[in-house]
């Protein structure tokens, strides 16, 4: 069995243990209220570790078995960034109790995974002379950081807009006063809104400074690979209305007071910008970036 097998063995494996996680996660979610050690969600965090191992040590092998960086296509590129969201939440993990949110993580992870493997595959090719340059390194790579990150904070806008229209429940007393529900049990064990919009928005400034520089770096390579720095291109028109909509969200959230729903919605739509710029642009547009393996 040569590297490019054992690679995608271990996505296999991967996947199967983020199952296993993602289990374990939504048993601890529906059974948090009820208080004790949350002993399922403490298997869950220990699977997803292990799952994490699995799926950074195959994304690693397949670059070994290019001998280049694991990015060159999309299903590389989906393998990275998958791993930059699952070890993002890993590390946040670290500092406080976010088990609440690994059966979405997981869930996440494995949607994306599963693409990777059953679509997006292709054999282990060597580099496009296009690719082959320093800078596949510098502006991919941060390309698939701001990626990973920003589908982690659309996944906590989403679940902000859950949280927050549970919260946002009343009921009316037979007197005629408003009375606030108390959240549904199976959302109780989630953060707050006010948190899960707190760290959307963290997590989307780095994500956007990174991809701010995946822009200005695709530039360079550009002048460099193409004699321009820009070409209208789909793939590069795309990026920069992804950039415009994150900018839009930052800005409205930052200085216009746009708070709750409405910041939510604009990190949802980005990531469905995003989404849009890698899957149908690569799939069904004339492109430049045609090299990406599909």
């Amino acid at each position: 069995m040569n590297l490019e097998n054992i690679s995608l063995v271990l996505i296999y494996g991967a996947m199967g243990v983020y199952t296993i996680g993602m289990i374990a996660f939504a048993i601890d979610l529906t059974s948090a209220d009820r208080g004790g050690t949350r002993r399922a969600g403490n298997i869950g965090m220990t699977v997803t570790v292990l799952a994490f191992v699995l799926h950074l040590s195959g994304t690693v092998l397949r670059g070994v078995a290019a001998s280049r960086v694991p990015w060159a296509n999309m299903y590389e590129f989906t393998l990275t960034f998958t791993c930059v969201a699952a070890g993002a939440y890993l590390v946040l993990a670290r500092g406080r109790d976010l088990r609440s949110l690994g059966a979405f993580v997981n869930g996440l992870v494995l949607l994306s995974l599963g693409m990777a493997v059953a679509v997006l595959y292709v054999r282990v090719q060597g580099t496009p002379p296009i690719l082959d340059n320093y800078w596949l390194v510098i502006h991919v790579s941060t390309a698939t950081i701001a990626m990973g990150l920003f589908a982690f904070g659309a996944l906590l806008s989403a679940l902000q807009l859950v949280q927050l229209r549970q919260e946002s429940k009343a009921l009316t007393a037979s007197d005629g006063s408003t009375v606030v529900e108390e959240r549904p049990s199976r959302w109780r064990a989630l953060p707050s809104a006010a948190e899960l919009e707190q760290g959307a928005f963290r997590i989307t400034v780095v994500g956007f400074l990174l991809w701010t520089f995946t822009l200005i770096a695709g530039a360079i390579w550009a002048e460099h690979a193409w004699g321009r720095p820009w070409n209208w291109d789909p793939k590069e028109t795309m990026s920069l209305v992804v950039w415009g909509f994150y900018g839009a969200y930052l800005h409205a959230r930052s200085t216009r007071g746009w708070e709750g729903k409405r910041a939510a919605w604009l990190n949802v739509i980005g990531i469905i910008a995003l989404f849009i710029n890698y899957y149908v642009i690569n799939f069904f547009a004339d492109s430049l970036h045609s090299y990406a393996g599909v």
